[in-house]
């Protein structure tokens, strides 16, 4: 969904993601592989989107600027219409005006957020006379006979004096709070981080800190399709179904169905999925976890992590595959005493100089060529090749080859976690500290 929306806005203009410092290097690579010049800001913690839209408009630039607010999880699947729609926008907000774009209910939704219109201001572009947040059924249908009402897209175009206007109006502590943490704003590497006065900032979202305030906010008819996929229902709703209703999503071919009715099923690459005589079930196989539900229940999830996270289950904070800035690792297997990776490195790039105090490593090469360090001694390792990294041995591996490297690292010792590493030498700009991940 990331991807997708990167590529939808990127023809539009400068692209500016603001997202979690544990996030970095997956945006980091979408936009590589979009081939999209794209400026991160690192929240050093979530506040909601108030805050997050902020940080965005301090960032540099002109104030007569127009900033295309989206957020990350919208399923458009035209974007040359998507395009055309925002910039027909672009004379409303250059005018002063808050433009948004509500969507035209097809139901009486519970999921969604709603824009109740007013006047006309020009053309298909209404007033709003306020934003209302997600109804029980009865409002929802109430909402829908009236003929009044949107749903509550998300996305914002505004002026970037506009909105920090605003923000000073409706919300100066966030205002004030947010403009300090970006002329404190420190470049590490790729990325910019906001100064420690952003931790401070209230959490509180655009809607509650400026758009129920606002009297210049428009709200223009979306075109197209459009769905915030929050939820599995919502891909439910999306996926192509068979004549059982069922859907496939991920790696299809991974799946197959007997006797199923009415059944989402998402597989990865690792292991085949085959269901018989489900009904009314989601079913979600990743890499990192299990997921099995009845489609009413689904939504669930969210109480189902909150009590994950309160018990300490890894799963709720840590992905198998995890992108750095030199390829990504894909945690295979591990016990106490031992762990196993797969490790991809991009061609040219190498990880920093390095040494471990609690645990010794094994390499072997299954793809692609390694130029390895190690303790001074520079050699070259090809394929089903390997090495051996004693414990606190200064080492770096590289990938001089035009190929992905990929290798399988054993590691073994006393101690396993990612905060024992100790850096000389990062072309990153990365430190050691407690918490840092591989590489």
């Amino acid at each position: 969904m990331f991807e997708m929306t990167v590529d939808r806005v990127s023809t539009l203009g400068d692209v500016l993601a603001v997202s979690g410092d544990d996030y970095r290097f997956f945006v980091q690579e979408i936009a590589e592989k979009s081939s999209v010049q794209l400026t991160q800001i690192l929240e050093p913690c979530g506040k909601d989107t108030a805050p997050a839209m902020a940080l965005a408009a301090a960032f540099s630039g002109d104030g007569n600027d127009l900033l295309l607010y989206c957020p990350a999880d919208h399923f458009i699947p035209d974007s040359d219409q998507f395009s055309s729609m925002v910039l027909d926008a672009a004379d409303l907000a250059n005018d002063g005006w808050i433009v948004t774009f509500g969507v035209q209910p097809n139901g009486p939704s519970t999921a969604y957020g709603y824009i109740e219109t007013g006047d006309v201001i020009r053309g298909d572009a209404n007033k709003s006379v306020r934003f209302h947040e997600k109804p029980d059924a009865q409002t929802a249908l109430e909402f829908l006979s009236s003929g009044k009402f949107l749903w509550n897209s998300g996305i914002f175009l505004i002026k970037r004096s506009v909105l920090l206007t605003a923000l000073k109006q409706f919300e100066p502590t966030i205002y004030e709070t947010c403009k300090l943490a970006m002329e404190h704003a420190k470049q590490d590497g790729a990325f910019w981080r906001p100064g420690d006065e952003f931790e401070c900032v209230s959490k509180k979202s655009i809607d509650y800190a400026v758009m129920e305030h606002a009297p210049n906010i428009a709200v223009l008819p979306f075109r197209g399709t459009w769905s915030d996929v929050g939820s599995w229902d919502a891909m439910f709703s999306l996926s192509d179904l068979d004549d059982d209703r069922c859907g496939k999503l991920g790696v299809t071919e991974n799946i197959k169905t007997i006797d199923s009715k009415n059944t989402l099923i998402h597989a990865s690459d690792r292991r085949f999925v085959l269901t018989i005589g489900t009904q009314d079930l989601v079913i979600i196989d990743t890499p990192d976890a299990l997921l099995v539900s009845s489609i009413d229940q689904v939504e669930q999830v969210k109480k189902a992590v909150a009590e994950l996270d309160a018990v300490g289950r890894n799963e709720v904070l840590e992905h198998r595959r995890v992108a750095r800035p030199w390829g990504a690792y894909d945690s295979i297997d591990h016990s106490d005493r031992f762990q196993v990776k797969r490790i991809t490195v991009k061609p040219g790039a190498r990880l920093s100089l390095q040494r471990h105090k609690y645990r010794a490593e094994h390499w072997i090469v299954v793809k692609g060529t390694a130029l390895v360090t190690r303790d001074g001694e520079e050699f070259m390792l090809g394929e089903n090749e390997s090495t051996y990294i004693p414990l606190g041995a200064m080492h770096r591996m590289e990938n001089p080859g035009k190929i992905p490297l990929e290798l399988i690292e054993v590691q073994s010792g006393s101690y396993l976690g990612e905060d024992d590493i100790e850096r000389f030498d990062d072309e990153y700009g990365r430190k050691t500290h407690k918490n840092e991940e591989l590489g």
